[in-house]
């Protein structure tokens, strides 16, 4: 059982923790921004910290990036310090525009672009059995099932590619902008070279705020088109948007697919930086996990899949669309007549 400090002894930790400048950023104390934004705060063993208010339950771990934010694990931009010190980067960035969301837009989402990802020339990445499985096949037929579940519900529905062809990295945001879609996703699956038997689950990615690193640096200059560079893209001015989407749809994705959760993370794919909506790109679970590949390769767990990723969309729609104002009751005035004897 965890073991919980007593509060007297969390209060008392902002005597110790200043504002401070590490490596070029801005620190604050986490307890002094939970206690100004009406947040409890509770500290664990093994340096886990708590803030929890009526809405909202967040969650933090000393020296990690890995944070879980309302039942959702978020990849901060940087670690957690000593002393409970958090980036003032990542509290506008990350954790302000999912605790306090911006006011619904009047804009309604009718229009959905599905970006199935690789096709052609491009295979994606290949997971193995009797025969190799091509990353292609599978993100293609995701997109045509999740295009048909969200057009019986009226949504009108844009493909960048419908059939096996290669479509040019810009080319696939491009369309999206033409059309003037109203929500981006780009779909794929994942794979790893290491712990193939353990690592598993969906991810769900959305454009990196200005002045920080991807989190995913490892696959910069890849066939995603994940440049290096920290400076402003056209997705960033939809950027509190697309991260409120990301989390919909990786709290679904996780839920309603009983699934290993691998977090909101942050990358400037090519697809996701020339997006001028609201856009994330889903990496669906990992083809080379033995149990999840053959998940994958599965209509049924496709199918499946896709209502996750409907309810998700569904519940960013509710958040950011002002709701529907039902007109009062029509009252009749009943005038009371008196008749002459």
């Amino acid at each position: 059982m965890k073991r919980i400090f007593p509060l007297l002894a969390i209060l008392c930790l902002p005597l110790f923790s200043r504002a401070a400048f590490i490596n070029g950023r801005n620190y604050v104390p986490l307890t002094d921004w939970a206690r100004a934004n009406g947040f409890r705060v509770a500290l664990l063993a093994r340096d886990e910290i708590i803030l929890t208010n009526k809405t909202s339950r967040l969650v933090f771990n000393m020296d990690s990036a890995e944070s879980e934010i309302n039942g959702v694990d978020v990849r901060l931009s940087f670690p957690v310090a000593k002393d409970a010190l958090i980036s003032q980067l990542d509290l506008d960035t990350a954790i302000r525009p999912l605790v306090f969301p911006q006011k619904p837009s009047a804009k309604k989402v009718t229009t959905i672009c599905l970006d199935p990802g690789h096709g052609g020339k491009d295979t994606g990445n290949r997971g193995a059995g009797f025969f190799w499985r091509n990353e292609k096949t599978y993100t293609l037929a995701l997109a045509l099932e999740l295009r048909g579940e969200l057009q019986k519900i009226g949504f009108r529905v844009i493909l960048t590619r419908n059939s096996d062809t290669f479509v040019e990295l810009p080319d696939r945001p491009a369309l999206a902008n033409k059309r003037g879609a109203d929500l981006f996703i780009s779909l794929h699956f994942n794979a790893t070279q290491v712990g193939k038997n353990e690592v598993a689950g969906p991810e769900t990615y959305c454009i990196t705020p200005v002045g920080a690193s991807s989190s995913n640096a490892s696959v910069e200059g890849s066939e995603y088109g994940n440049a290096a560079s920290a400076g402003p893209t056209i997705a960033n001015r939809n950027e509190q948007k697309s991260l409120l989407f990301a989390c919909q749809i990786q709290k679904s994705l996780v839920q309603n697919l009983n699934a290993n959760d691998r977090g909101v993370r942050r990358a400037r794919f090519a697809v996701l930086r020339d997006a001028a909506m609201p856009a994330i790109l889903i990496e669906g679970g990992y083809m080379t996990n033995p149990t999840e590949g053959r998940k994958i390769y599965d209509s049924a767990y496709r199918r499946q899949m896709a209502a996750a990723i409907v309810k998700g969309i569904l519940a960013y729609q509710k958040l950011t669309t002002p709701p529907v104002l039902q007109p009062k009751p029509h009252t009749l005035n009943h005038q009371v007549v008196k008749h002459s004897p």
